[in-house]
């Protein structure tokens, strides 16, 4: 196995601040390992919402996650305040695939990367559908950096 060496935040086209939580931590004393999962989501999630490309109330059409995965390079641990770093790999037609990074406060080398691959759907078929020109252009802007 080759071991990955970690980005760092230069490697990200857009940030999003997190906090952790009491319940974040396991036994261990670390960050369960579940937890990095959430956070990816929350931080997709949000970024789409903030700039407009998702309406969960009454969007004619959602995004569901068909694919993740997660290397661990350090640990994290409440209280610590996390910022994930977001990028586009790769936009298909209906399908995105995010690379996101996990850093601890103001480390520039990330504690953890992940992936994860959304399909663009209709809420109520759950069927792909192309993407439209706004959402389309705001993960192209995510794309780049």
């Amino acid at each position: 196995m080759v071991r990955v060496t970690p980005r760092n935040r230069a490697d990200y086209s857009a940030f999003s601040t997190l906090a952790t939580r009491w319940i974040d931590n396991d036994i261990y004393g670390h960050m369960n390992n579940a937890v990095h999962y959430q956070l990816f989501d929350t931080a997709v999630n949000g970024y789409l919402l903030e700039q407009g490309a998702l309406n969960l109330k009454s969007g004619a059409t959602v995004f569901l996650v068909v694919e993740t995965g997660c290397q661990y390079f350090s640990e994290l641990a409440f209280p610590d305040i996390i910022t994930a770093g977001m990028k586009v790999r790769k936009l298909g037609n209906s399908s995105v695939t995010y690379d996101v990074g996990l850093f601890r406060e103001d480390a520039n080398i990330a504690a953890a990367e992940g992936y994860f691959v959304h399909v663009h759907v209709d809420r109520e078929t759950r069927r792909p559908v192309p993407m439209t020109g706004g959402v389309r252009a705001i993960l192209e802007h995510l794309a780049q950096g």
